[in-house]
């Protein structure tokens, strides 16, 4: 591995006796780590990751494409350093929290969350690149939780959102110092200039988004790489400029991080994960004053949908959820973030938002893939058909699949007794209705 020689004279100084360690940890293979979710019960090794509840280590790479149970949200593929956002959420947030994950795809800090997050609290999970967004959206309905909107913004946008979030999340782009074991474009990519370059960009992303968090709400800032420029400075310019305070983070359990004075790092040759840098950070500063609420519609003069409204039978505690049609779309929201997600629907460029339970395509509603994986489907009142393995794959590539011994109508296939989607079926034929964009492109 060819480091660039300005970089190995900075981390000498950083890491001083240790870097001959770090330099062998980089030669090493980088550690494979899931979390899983809670929609299932799953062990998948005896190695957890320390700091994060549901996560473990696992002892070689599987082909995750080939697993039915990884593309119906069963768990996700994560690095292990950047879970220790569990710690930071547990110590200073509050589960009903408003939270913005400003850059999220492909989505493995807001899948965390939102797994941390209480029914009553709320995600707005965020990417400003659009083909990005989609990924981002994918992996958020595939982990099935309600309490998320996923958009397409930049970071001036939420301007308009003064004062509207508890916490704001912000994994900045950097210069990938930490990712340098596996991403050798990373090193290729990497020089002085550019290391100032990320620096600058990260303090105009916080300014951004410094007036959409309340007084008193929390910033959680990372990066995946070492230097003190997008790291510690950057925390200490945020409290002093921005104004805001140092949180310290408990680590008493996990000796193997490294506290600095602002921040806390994971290097490869102490733990088992990738380069990483995380703080938190309160805000002192006064925010201005509130955006005005917009106001629900007096729905009670309009006549209701039946055929709309009948699709709550398909949710849990259905008369929890608030009905709506827009696009053709039929979407479910818990009546207590109703307004939440109207305000940021005017707001921002909404990509998914609640449960989406189906599309309307001329007369027909066509149940859609977030409903089938969804947490809060009522799955007792679906027709189901569970299958193997082969079947899960082949569906799952989009290739026609049949049953018929099952009833003449739509119909929720299960693997493992896990949603993975619908099929149609019509008799001699079904139609498979798994998303085209989704499907498995790889030949297994």
């Amino acid at each position: 591995m060819n480091l660039p020689i300005p970089f190995i004279s900075e981390i000498k100084k950083l890491l001083k006796d240790e870097f001959p360690l770090f330099l062998e940890a980089l030669q090493e293979n980088p550690p494979i780590s899931i979390r899983v979710n809670n929609k299932i019960s799953l062990t998948p090794s005896d190695e957890k990751v320390a700091w994060c509840d549901d996560a473990y280590y696992l002892n070689d790479r599987p082909l995750f494409t080939a697993d039915p149970l990884f593309h119906a949200g069963a768990y996700y593929v994560q690095e292990a350093s950047s879970m220790f956002l569990w710690q930071v959420l547990e110590q200073w947030v509050e589960k009903d929290s408003l939270v913005l994950d400003l850059s999220a795809a492909p989505g493995g800090k807001s899948t965390l969350i939102s797994q941390f997050l209480s029914e009553n609290g709320f995600l707005v999970s965020n990417e400003i690149v659009k083909s990005r967004a989609f990924i981002l959206a994918e992996n958020m309905i595939k982990w099935g939780n309600d309490n998320v909107l996923v958009c397409n913004n930049s970071p001036k946008d939420f301007r308009k959102l003064s004062s509207f979030f508890d916490v704001v999340v912000v994994d900045a782009p950097c210069s990938g110092e930490g990712m340098f074991r596996k991403d050798t474009g990373a090193i290729n990519e990497w020089s002085e200039g550019n290391v100032l370059m990320c620096a600058e960009r990260q303090r105009d992303i916080l300014t951004d988004v410094w007036d959409t968090l309340k007084t008193g709400g929390i910033l959680i800032y990372s990066t995946c790489t070492y230097n003190q420029a997008e790291n510690e400075d950057n925390i200490a310019w945020v409290e002093q400029e921005l104004g805001a305070e140092y949180l310290p983070i408990d680590t008493s359990k996990f000796p193997e991080i490294t506290v600095s004075d602002y921040g806390y790092r994971f290097f490869p040759h102490k733990t088992r994960g990738e380069g990483f840098f995380i703080a938190a950070l309160r805000k002192t500063a006064e925010s201005p004053r509130p955006a005005k609420a917009v106001k629900k519609k007096n729905k009670s003069s309009e006549k209701p949908n039946k055929a709309i409204e009948s699709f709550s039978k398909n949710l849990l505690n259905s008369f929890d959820w608030e009905i709506s049609l827009e696009n053709n779309i039929v979407s479910a929201v818990r009546k207590i973030h109703a307004e939440t997600v109207e305000q940021l629907k005017n707001n921002l460029q909404t990509m998914h938002f609640g449960i989406a339970l189906a599309e309307q395509k001329g007369k027909d509603f066509i149940p859609h893939i977030a409903l089938a994986l969804s947490k809060n489907l009522n799955i007792d009142i679906q027709n189901r058909v569970e299958v193997d393995k082969e079947t899960a794959i082949r569906y799952l590539q989009k290739e026609a699949v049949h049953f018929p011994e099952a009833e003449k109508a739509y119909v929720l296939l299960t693997y493992q007794s896990l949603p993975i989607g619908w099929i149609k079926n019509i008799g001699n034929r079904s139609n498979n209705l798994y998303p085209a964009k989704w499907r498995i492109r790889m030949r297994i």
